[in-house]
């Protein structure tokens, strides 16, 4: 009879561990792996790439709730985080505005913007009505 060898005993001992896990990542590193390769961006996908891909997403999704948990925060308007809240934290930051000028979020409307010319137009109409009316 055969011992078992060493490398199957540790086996049988041992728990499986996420690559998300190994990874210290909270995104799903094996489903974006075989996404990747489902995809077919290119003949081969290492393994690594998938932690990265991971990883940039994890981040870039923490980065926006928190900018528009702050928006929500700033606008007084409740605590819920609704595409408006998205869309504002968005458009106000410069890098994920940049990264995500030609998205278009559903229900989030559109970041309010007075032009410069209306604005020069009324601060001259008030002026006129202060000197128009007379001072008792």
């Amino acid at each position: 009879m055969a011992t078992p060898s060493k490398k199957s005993a540790s086996k049988k001992g041992s728990k499986s561990v996420s690559q998300s896990k190994r990874a210290g990542l909270i995104f799903p590193v094996g489903r974006i792996a075989s996404k990747l390769r489902k995809g077919r961006y290119a003949a081969r996908v290492s393994s690594s790439a998938a932690v990265y891909l991971a990883a940039v997403l994890e981040y870039t999704v923490a980065e926006i709730l928190e900018l528009s948990a702050k928006a929500v925060v700033q606008r007084g308007k409740g605590n819920r985080i609704t595409p408006r809240a998205l869309t504002l934290a968005v458009r106000h930051d410069a890098d994920l505005g940049s990264l995500l000028k030609d998205v278009t979020l559903s229900r989030g409307g559109v970041v309010p913007k007075v032009e410069k010319a209306l604005e020069a137009k009324k601060a001259k109409r008030a002026g006129k009505k202060a000197s128009a009316t007379p001072k008792v």
